[in-house]
């Protein structure tokens, strides 16, 4: 689109679409570019950051480099909608695009495009087109304004044909970008051109961060059989985890190992885990869709914008970066009270809120929360190798760094006992990730059905916090019901941890592929949800439940 010169031929204004990053979504930008016969001079307004005001330099020695004319006159650049915040270096090619294109119009050419292109795109010095983050969400923008064709840099060409109904373009350098916006490129020539109907290549394994160790298989973890059952259905029914036990008892590689038996995403669930790691800067050039779900594991000193999300310009926090996934918080009391207190508001929607005094966002945040401690401060309460050395006030102090809100809020909680010796010398590996993965999948996609029969589309599977208490409590008969009343009886549980109860009682019911709920399940459940709060609960557990501790030694000596 253009504004055509005056009879003095004075001015000339070009447009070209493009986008840019707002949170982990994309908005759509209009790049206006005006030369006037004025001094030389080259602005962008519009509320730019500083990576895109510093494009002016970049773009004039890419013009330049590419033997493309550069226009010695007043240049303005606005970029719209002008009270929006534009940040990020994807718009240096659509701004030289439309440069080029007035410079070219100036000198008496005619205009190279009818409708105005999209581009996306950060420019070398030598013309070279190099690859951005968060190329998915920004052509999600253009395309939701009408846009049919996008140019994008070679590296983010199998990211952006994830967008259905677009046409993409890969460039390697500005003179490629000219060529396909004036539409006389030739294809097979430079530009790589394809579309979603294509193959798309998708990531292998899903993992902590892109390079990094896939997460432990259960076949290299030996014993352990209550911690891996604890596993399977917190997996099955999207349930929180909290793993206790002395240290080296395995609590770590159990949790760990959580996101090896997860199954591999659906292709929506898929596009958001890629939109969020595409935004993040996470996702590699050349790489399609993400298959597998994120496993994250964030250091106890992160901070609470590292967590829920902030910063300036506002980025996702790790939260967000586990959506659809698992985030592992190894050694959750030492982890800064607000860190852990952040997390019940998005344990409970699916979804963070972040708000500043310039901007907000919204991100995802629908992750299996899996969560390891140790009893006490020196780790060894309740262990049966090693006494306590930990006074009863130090144990409470200890305690208290988990809030009862906050522990309400995970369904499920085992005491991990250490293997033995000849248990890890000669015992048998257990059961693959692969085969616990399948089981798994099929209760996922038997819940997918069930709600699906309500008029749902079944997004609220996921989150078993929505789930209503009249969607599992038909499934209950009446021994088990009985049996429900009399597991309540001298307990003090809030409707929240009642619902909880109910919950892990039907997911029990789907991995031994039962419709209906009986009294075994009940009594499992029962042991899984049982809160271990302080010592104890150390004491006096069920002699063969998943909780079984032995009790603990008296400390020998004062700290």
């Amino acid at each position: 689109m253009f504004s055509r010169p005056s009879c003095s031929g004075e001015t000339v204004t070009v447009h070209v679409r493009s986008s840019c990053l707002q949170g982990v979504g994309g908005i759509s930008v209009g790049v206006e570019v005006d030369i006037l016969s004025a001094l030389p001079c080259f602005q962008v307004v519009g509320l730019p950051n500083s990576s895109v005001r510093e494009s002016r330099e970049r773009i004039r020695s890419a013009i330049e480099a590419s033997n493309l004319p550069f226009p010695r006159r007043r240049i303005t650049v606005n970029l719209a909608p002008a009270d929006r915040p534009k940040r990020g270096t994807g718009l240096d090619l659509p701004i030289a695009l439309g440069v080029v294109a007035a410079a070219a119009i100036s000198g008496g050419q005619a205009a190279p495009w009818q409708h105005a292109p999209a581009a996306l795109g950060e420019l070398g010095l030598d013309g070279r087109v190099r690859g951005i983050p968060g190329v998915l969400p920004c052509v999600e923008a253009a395309v939701s304004v009408g846009v049919s064709t996008v140019i994008v840099p070679a590296a983010n060409v199998h990211e952006a044909r994830l967008v259905p109904g677009v046409s993409v373009h890969g460039v390697h350098s500005l003179s490629e970008a000219w060529a396909v916006a004036r539409g006389s490129a030739v294809p097979g020539k430079g530009s790589v051109i394809g579309s979603r109907d294509q193959a798309i290549s998708p990531l292998g394994p899903g993992t902590e961060s892109f390079g990094s160790s896939p997460p432990p298989d259960l076949r290299e973890i030996r014993g352990l059989q209550l911690g891996r059952r604890v596993l399977e259905v917190a997996a099955a029914g999207h349930h929180g985890l909290l793993l206790e036990g002395p240290p080296g008892a395995g609590k770590s590689l159990l949790a760990r190992s959580l996101a090896s038996i997860l199954p591999d995403l659906s292709s929506e669930h898929a596009l958001e885990v890629t939109r969020v790691r595409s935004a993040a800067g996470l996702l590699p050039h050349h790489h399609g869709l993400v298959v597998r779900p994120p496993m994250r594991s964030p250091h106890h000193t992160a901070s609470t914008p590292a967590i829920v999300g902030g910063g300036n310009p506002l980025r996702p926090g790790e939260i967000t970066l586990a959506h659809r996934g698992v985030l592992l918080l190894d050694e959750v009391p030492e982890f800064k009270p607000a860190v852990l207190e952040s997390l019940r508001q998005p344990l409970e929607e699916g979804q963070v809120r972040v708000s500043r005094m310039r901007e907000a966002a919204t991100f995802p945040a629908q992750f299996h929360l899996a969560a390891t401690a140790n009893p006490c401060p020196c780790g060894f309460l309740g262990s049966s190798t090693q006494a306590c050395q930990c006074l009863p006030g130090q144990r409470q102090r200890y305690r208290r760094r988990l809030s009862g809100p906050l522990l309400d809020r995970i369904e499920l909680v085992s005491w991990i006992e250490p293997v033995s010796a000849q248990t890890l010398l000669t015992g048998a590996p257990g059961e693959a990730s692969i085969d616990v993965r399948a089981r798994v999948a099929e209760v996922h996609q038997m819940n997918a059905k069930r709600w699906s029969s309500r008029g749902s589309d079944g997004s609220d599977v996921s989150r078993p916090h929505h789930l209503p208490l009249d969607f599992c409590l038909p499934r209950l008969d009446r021994s088990a019901l009985r049996e429900l009343h009399s597991a309540l009886g001298g307990q003090r549980r809030s409707s929240r941890s009642l619902n909880q109860l109910v919950r892990v009682s039907c997911t029990l019911a789907d991995l031994d592929g039962a419709d209906r709920v009986n009294t075994q399940h009940i009594q499992e459940a029962v042991i899984l949800t049982h809160r271990l709060d302080g010592p104890e609960a150390h004491r006096t557990p069920p002699a063969n439940s998943l909780t079984d501790r032995r009790e603990p030694l008296e400390p020998t000596s004062q700290p």
